[in-house]
């Protein structure tokens, strides 16, 4: 007789949840779930393992993923958050290769500096899903609020440097609508899977009109 697969002991979204208790805006609970159910309809299409994508989609920005943090906390939550997760699933049961799973996945999920890329298609599936997040009507919302917290305009003019370059001058601000420029109108063209692609496409343009119209109003052309 076959021996039964053992069910394992699962995330929950009460459990998750507890975990970004004290984040900020933009990096909140809210977030998290935003991303969850993303993942969950890119993982469907794309025919992904469902159980992999929701848990690492809960536990991705579970450690130091705040703006404000010291030192490199941030620049290195997605190595913090992937330790994170393996003592979450150890202590649950989790056997070795499918903690792996779930650890590759956060640890590929960063848009910038990060040096492991996704290999598997969860981790394409998770990668897309929290890209399409500053993408849209909720980018544009999470990029104003990032500048708020970091004490920066959501829009100044930016300089002939930042423009060429993606660098800023002595003094100048880095506004959100500098983010858009620096990061956000590139990241459709980052994605992996064919959903998150179409999804992104949609988005991008509405974050181009955005911008569009948050500049020339405050130009007083509109």
């Amino acid at each position: 007789m076959r021996k039964a697969e053992k069910i394992l002991e699962p995330v929950t979204l009460e459990e998750a949840r507890i975990w970004y208790g004290g984040a900020d805006p933009v990096h909140d609970f809210n977030h998290v779930l935003r991303v969850y159910r993303i993942a969950e309809r890119l993982a469907i299409a794309e025919g992904a393992d469902l159980e992999i994508v929701r848990v690492a989609a809960l536990l991705h920005d579970s450690r130091g993923s705040a703006p404000g943090i010291a030192g490199n906390f941030r620049m290195e939550h997605h190595i913090t958050s992937a330790n994170f997760a393996g003592s979450v699933l150890t202590d649950k049961g989790w056997p070795e290769e499918r903690i792996t799973a779930v650890q590759h996945c956060i640890l590929a999920h960063r848009y910038r500096g990060h040096e492991e890329a996704p290999q598997t298609i969860e981790a394409k599936v998770l990668f897309d899903a929290d890209k399409l997040d500053v993408l849209g009507a909720i980018g544009a919302a999470r990029t104003i609020a990032y500048a708020a917290i970091e004490n920066q305009p959501f829009y100044s003019e930016p300089s002939q440097q930042f423009l060429q370059t993606g660098e800023i001058q002595p003094g100048e601000t880095h506004s959100s609508y500098h983010e858009f420029l620096f990061k956000l109108c590139h990241v459709k063209d980052r994605m992996f899977t064919q959903s998150g692609k179409a999804l992104a496409k949609s988005r991008h343009t509405y974050l181009v009109n955005f911008y569009e119209q948050l500049q020339a109003e405050v130009r007083g052309e509109r």
